[in-house]
């Protein structure tokens, strides 16, 4: 149940930050929602009666034992992310600063249209 609560609210903040317009926002909503993709794969794979993926190679481990693949999955997701967050937050610092995506940018234009 705390594995579903937590990745409902990391989605949940995720959705709300990536809904403003400020490009370091967006960056921290796609990283929370990055977090809460890995905890919905690692609930995926059964989290609760479960044993370590590899252990001994006896039958009633083997029927005991955890689903490999969300935990390879989600070692993958992590390096995906990773690296496209590191992209994300470069382009938030190194990006112009007249890239109407910001509030006061767009009111200076109007006026100049307006005048």
């Amino acid at each position: 149940m705390t594995l579903a609560i937590s990745a409902g609210l990391l989605v949940g903040c995720a959705v709300y930050l990536m809904m403003r317009r400020d490009m370091l926002r967006i960056a921290l909503g796609f990283t929370l929602l990055s977090h809460g993709a890995n905890l919905i794969l690692i609930a995926a794979g059964g989290t609760s009666s479960r044993t370590e993926p590899f252990g001994s190679h006896d039958t009633a481990a083997v029927a005991e034992a955890a689903d490999p693949l969300p935990q390879a999955l989600v070692l993958t997701a992590i390096v995906i992310s990773f690296s496209i967050s590191v992209l994300m937050f470069v382009t938030a610092a190194v990006g112009k600063k007249d890239d109407a995506t910001r509030p006061e940018v767009n009111l200076a234009r109007e006026q100049d249209v307006v005048l």
